[in-house]
């Protein structure tokens, strides 16, 4: 795994594959719906897995789709932390310790409000690593529990977004047809209303 991070050519690289907005993960099943599709981790759309056989399906469905956005692959894997300063205390503690190797590639300020107490960063960790399933499972079981949010995995050229949820993934494909392939393969984790959420 890398701790060098060329934090320059990821912020270009971003503004270039996706000119919509900042990385903030939530956002960009909005931006770019056209390419857009989101997988449950558990069966039944369950949320939260409670013991560790549902622990490994839904580590199972993660692995998967990431392998077949990333097979061959290196990604970049962003994690996020938040403050009330710029240099405060980052919440949560847990992000720290499941991505020890990510370098604060930004940081995004919320401070538009009068009031300085409703001020907040973002601040973004990134880390470039092969990818290999498995890589990222102590990220993914955070997720899961939401204790982390707003995690991306991504290619290397930023072609192809992965972002776990708790409850699922959404995936931002190269294009529609390969979302649609990519639900067509995987029919059974697809959820059932009909906006797909």
């Amino acid at each position: 795994m890398s701790s060098d991070l060329d934090r320059d050519r990821l912020s270009a690289l971003w503004q270039r594959q996706f000119p919509k907005g900042p990385p903030i993960a939530h956002e960009l099943r909005t931006a770019y719906g056209d390419r857009w599709v989101r997988f449950h981790s558990l069966p039944g759309s369950k949320r939260y897995p409670e013991t560790e056989d549902e622990y490994a399906i839904a580590l199972h469905r993660y692995n998967t789709i990431l392998d077949e956005l990333f097979a061959g692959t290196d990604v970049y894997v962003i994690t996020v932390a938040w403050s009330w300063e710029p240099g405060g205390p980052e919440l949560p503690p847990e992000r720290h310790e499941v991505h020890l190797q990510g370098v604060r590639w930004t940081t995004l300020a919320y401070d538009d409000d009068p009031d300085p107490e409703l001020h907040s960063y973002t601040h973004l960790y990134a880390d470039r690593r092969p990818w290999r399933p498995g890589t990222v499972d102590d990220i993914l079981r955070q997720v899961a529990d939401d204790v982390l949010s707003g995690v991306i995995i991504t290619d290397s050229g930023l072609s192809r977004i992965h972002h776990p949820y708790d409850g699922g993934a959404d995936v931002i494909a190269t294009s529609s047809a390969e979302r649609d392939r990519m639900r067509d393969s995987h029919q059974d984790w697809l959820p059932r209303n009909p906006a797909g959420l």
